[in-house]
């Protein structure tokens, strides 16, 4: 007689600190889109935002569960702990900034009846969704001088951050093409954010092996690089955007001063950040913890 081949389960996946911390992040993934979805008001771009935010994180939370439990995920070709390491930080990311967008955009000021309720309930989830995925975060993150996958390193974390802020970046950019400036500083957002990508997807994939230098000395010279190109992009953006121009009025949600404003903030955060990575990875390279 033959012997039946068992799927063996990994209670741990789901019994553990991260398992308990990706549990809380499903159930209050799913809170959140389905309250939103039961008052059928999630119009427009932000609406669309937030239920995709919310629903992207709930399935892919749920597969990573599955796939831990199953013991499934080592016969995938990919780092398991780079990939699960990048998608808490963009989750974490994604759903704080719903956090506050969905509040802003859909909760009018004089709040009442089920439906404002409903809405609420679904903010004060996303929230503790966000710091689910926050908790997750911290507790994989890689110790100092344990370097096995790359993206739960700060840096690791720092590149998902920096890709994750040239999208917010795109996302508001309107009129540049009349001032070269401003081209320029679209030219730097573009190039750091196709380059950042590129070393998140070699990094999940395993192909980093295959470059012919050092992975840590590129990047404390690409991180010089990028930190370069943003320190123009910092003084060029308001420098063209707001020269000789005054704040419109009235300047609604979609006025291009606040997008433009917007952008100026997003690119002093990513400034720090390649400044903090720039930071790290030239401790990682030059001074060995023992």
């Amino acid at each position: 007689a033959g012997e039946v081949a068992m799927a063996t389960l990994n209670v741990r996946a789901v019994t553990s600190w991260v398992g308990i911390a990706r549990l809380f992040a499903l159930v209050l993934s799913c809170l959140a889109f389905s309250l939103v979805a039961s008052t059928r008001d999630f119009w427009g771009p932000y609406g669309t935002w937030c239920m995709f935010t919310w629903c992207f994180c709930f399935a892919v939370t749920f597969l990573v569960l599955l796939l831990e439990l199953l013991e499934l995920y080592p016969k995938l070709p990919l780092s398991w702990d780079d990939f699960t390491s990048a998608f808490s930080m963009l989750a974490a990311l994604m759903v704080f900034t719903t956090s506050v967008v969905f509040p802003s955009t859909f909760i009018s000021s004089p709040c009442g009846g089920s439906k404002c309720a409903r809405q609420a309930v679904a903010t004060a989830a996303s929230c503790l969704c966000f710091l689910a995925y926050a908790l997750e975060v911290g507790l994989t993150r890689a110790k100092p001088g344990d370097i096995s996958s790359f993206l739960s390193t700060v840096p690791g974390l720092l590149k998902v951050f920096e890709a994750y802020v040239a999208c917010l970046i795109f996302s508001l950019l309107d009129a540049y093409s009349s001032k070269p400036g401003l081209q320029w500083c679209v030219a730097v957002y573009s190039i750091c954010f196709i380059v950042t990508l590129l070393i998140i997807i070699f990094t999940i994939g395993r192909c980093l092996a295959y470059l012919p230098f050092p992975l840590e000395k590129m990047m404390v010279g690409y991180n010089a690089l990028a930190l370069m190109m943003y320190i123009t992009a910092t003084i060029l953006w308001p420098l063209y955007c707001f020269r000789g121009t005054n704040r419109p009025d009235p300047c609604g949600r979609s006025c291009w001063w606040n997008k433009h404003l917007g952008i100026t903030f997003l690119t002093i955060f990513n400034l720090i950040a390649y400044l903090v990575d720039l930071v790290y990875s030239t401790r990682m390279v030059f001074i060995r913890t023992p």
